[in-house]
């Protein structure tokens, strides 16, 4: 084999003229430049990102006129005249801005040196509510049985021995504030003759609710108990729980949906977790789970593409959201309960309106360093007619 053949096979390699180009080192910038261009970029993107939600968080409007008023039915059984809604938080903003020019800037304020309006009653139960007509009555039938059981009425707080009754006797009295969600249907005739019927006690016959059957109400509810608030217009179901919370007058404020999915009864559980993991100012918040039911025949039923669904909702909440709020299994359940000085920290600082407004509850709940815990519920798909909307 010649020399040229075996060059071209690859077993000999030529020797060709040596290069007349210098060779240079290449210095790589110290490590501290580094680190500092890394923090850089990583500021950099912090701060649009929070432009971006500056510029593109939704701007929740403003409530109108009716829609702070509530009817409810009279010790008569009539239905009242459309009367004024008491707001902890409008009290709380004036306060807020007042003590703003009180300081005049020359000290830091904290929301924590801002009061909140004292709780009237001990447990206030918001029912956001879009068309739900159909389903309304069994949910309302098993609320209105656990918390006349359990809270009876409410004492009377303008005696001069109200505050020094023992803890017992003080965890009296509950609401329904129902914010009916602009629907188009009987949602809202459907719960004023619910509340007709119980405070004359003309509830006779037995109806059954979504986890107990042959239910009966022959004792009177308190007059004004049930509150229905009426929303002109469709905000979605963050909205209806957000504008009901800011009406709330109890000392524990639950929301719950009005298809009653979630076991009622398990009220109790959230109220002895929240005071479990209360703070010294009195914040918390029990979040209800339903993460206990993963694999069970109330999750399996559902579809294939519903289960996907949950699955990646939580993955990216895990990867998207602050330690506290990832940590939780189930950010999705309509049942949590807020105790009333954890209100000023989340109400007034909401911007969604739609399904996701749960995490940005419990994402406002932890930026104000209030312990959250989750305690596991009953709860189990509720069939029936409802018109949904997209918001």
């Amino acid at each position: 084999m010649s020399s040229s053949q075996r060059r071209y096979m690859g077993l000999e390699v030529p020797h060709g003229f040596p290069s007349q180009i210098p060779e240079q080192t290449v210095q790589l910038p110290p490590v501290w430049v580094l680190v500092v261009a890394f923090v850089f970029l990583c500021g950099a993107g912090l701060f649009w990102c929070y432009m971006a939600l500056v510029l593109f968080a939704p701007v929740p409007r403003e409530p109108r006129r009716s829609e702070k008023q509530y009817t409810t039915v009279l010790p008569n059984g009539q239905r009242s005249e459309p009367k004024e809604l008491p707001c902890w938080m409008d009290k709380w903003v004036a306060e807020k801005e007042l003590s703003k020019k009180r300081t005049a800037g020359k000290r830091r304020q904290t929301l924590a040196d801002i009061p909140i309006e004292q709780a009237e009653v001990f447990m206030s139960v918001v029912v956001p509510a879009y068309n739900e007509e159909d389903r309304l009555t069994g949910m309302l039938e098993e609320a209105v049985d656990y918390l006349q059981q359990e809270y009876g009425d409410a004492p009377d707080t303008q005696t001069p021995d109200a505050a020094s009754k023992s803890g017992k006797e003080r965890e009296k009295g509950w609401e329904i504030l129902l914010v009916s969600d602009g629907s188009t249907d009987k949602t809202v005739e459907k719960a004023l003759h619910f509340a007709k019927e119980h405070q004359l006690s003309q509830h006779r016959k037995s109806v059954s609710g979504p986890w107990k059957d042959h239910l009966k109400h022959e004792a009177r509810i308190p007059n004004g108990s049930i509150r229905v608030i009426e929303l002109e217009a469709n905000r979605g179901k963050g909205g209806a729980v957000t504008h009901g919370m800011r009406h709330a007058r109890g000392q524990y404020v639950v929301f719950a949906d009005a298809d009653g999915a979630s076991r009622f009864s398990d009220l109790g559980a959230l109220v002895e977790g929240c005071k479990k993991v209360q703070d010294e100012r009195g914040r918390g918040v029990a979040i209800g789970s339903r993460a206990h039911l993963v694999g069970s025949e109330a999750v399996v039923k559902r579809s294939k593409l519903r289960n996907f669904l949950m699955h990646s909702f939580h993955l990216l909440l895990r990867l998207m959201t602050p330690p506290a709020t990832a940590s939780i299994a189930d950010t999705q359940c309509g049942f949590k309960l807020f105790s009333r000085p954890a209100l000023p920290y989340i109400i007034p600082y909401m911007h969604s309106e739609g399904w996701i407004f749960d995490v940005e509850m419990l994402m406002l709940a932890e930026s104000g360093r209030i312990p959250m815990t989750e305690v596991a519920i009953g709860w189990k798909e509720v069939g029936g007619i409802q018109q949904t909307k997209i918001s």
